[in-house]
């Protein structure tokens, strides 16, 4: 298949599924009201927030149809329907949402047929380019378990033409391997940031290989000692935290793929501006004592 270049982009760009696209995206999440459930209380802002990232450059969305649930699928497809032939739009199935809000692990085969189902329905596509099976094995991070009932579902769903690509999420090195040998694997998406690298090891294995590796949470779990040290380097640079923290996954290694998120305009333009931030050795160092706990 042809591969879509990613032209102009901040921090460069890197392949995830058929295309390559720029290493800062934008995470969907927020869109949806408080606790990622219901409606969001300014639809007009959230609108204008998709339609600056992709005026931005931004040509990877990262989103899953358990946002609101619905909701944030709807309001994308509002905002950016007919999408540019450049844009990704990745999603997630695995979960659902309860009435009061709660998430509630769906892997089993029907569940994740329907979840597809609502992700094409809400999004306006006739086909998912990346789908995300994120495991719902551990609830606060990867737990070791057989994933290939619910990857085997989505491989005969990537057979049907309704997903195009397939990704894992929430995932241990082991269930990744064992993924591989029912289909192909694009991209990884985990927890990881400055005070949890427990990814090291996965993050330069997949890059030799070209798979992405997608971070969630990439400003979280720090001590007061390591958040008081990443405000100075920030302070220092003429930088938010956020933003240092950002640059930082970008330098950690070329298959990181950033998907930041906002319902804020401002904020969004911080966040894309973390690719051009050049961090100084020194910086580094301080930094990589942060992570090293110290």
């Amino acid at each position: 298949m042809t591969t879509h270049k990613a032209t102009g982009s901040r921090g460069g760009a890197y392949p995830l599924g058929d295309h390559e696209v720029a290493r800062v995206g934008y995470g969907a999440m927020q869109l949806a009201g408080k606790g990622v459930f219901g409606p969001p209380q300014d639809r007009a802002g959230a609108i204008a927030v998709l339609r600056a990232a992709v005026d931005s450059g931004v040509n990877h969305i990262d989103t899953s149809d358990y946002y609101g649930p619905h909701i944030t699928n709807q309001i994308i497809r509002e905002a950016l329907h007919p999408y540019p032939d450049e844009l990704v739009i990745v999603t997630k199935i695995g979960a659902r949402r309860g009435e009061d809000g709660s998430w509630i692990p769906a892997m089993s085969p029907e569940a994740l047929t329907r979840a597809v189902h609502d992700n094409l329905r809400n999004l306006g596509l006739d086909a998912l380019e990346v789908v995300n099976l994120r495991s719902t094995l551990g609830i606060h991070g990867p737990a070791e378990g057989s994933l290939e009932e619910p990857l085997a579902a989505l491989a005969e769903l990537q057979r049907r033409g309704l997903v195009r690509h397939i990704g894992l999420s929430n995932v241990t090195p082991t269930q990744i391997a064992d993924g591989r040998r029912l289909c192909p694997i694009v991209c990884v998406q985990n927890m990881y940031n400055l005070a949890h690298r427990d990814d090291d090891a996965l993050i330069d294995d997949l890059a030799r290989d070209g798979t992405a590796y997608v971070p969630f949470f990439p400003l979280g779990g720090f001590t007061p000692l390591q958040s008081t040290s990443l405000s100075e380097v920030a302070t220092a640079l003429g930088a938010t935290p956020m933003q240092v923290a950002l640059a930082w996954l970008l330098r950690r290694a070329p298959n990181i793929l950033l998907i930041p998120g906002t319902s804020s305009v401002e904020h969004l333009r911080e966040n894309l501006a973390a690719a051009d931030l050049t961090l100084p050795r020194d910086s580094v160092a301080t930094l990589d004592r942060i992570a090293a706990g110290a």
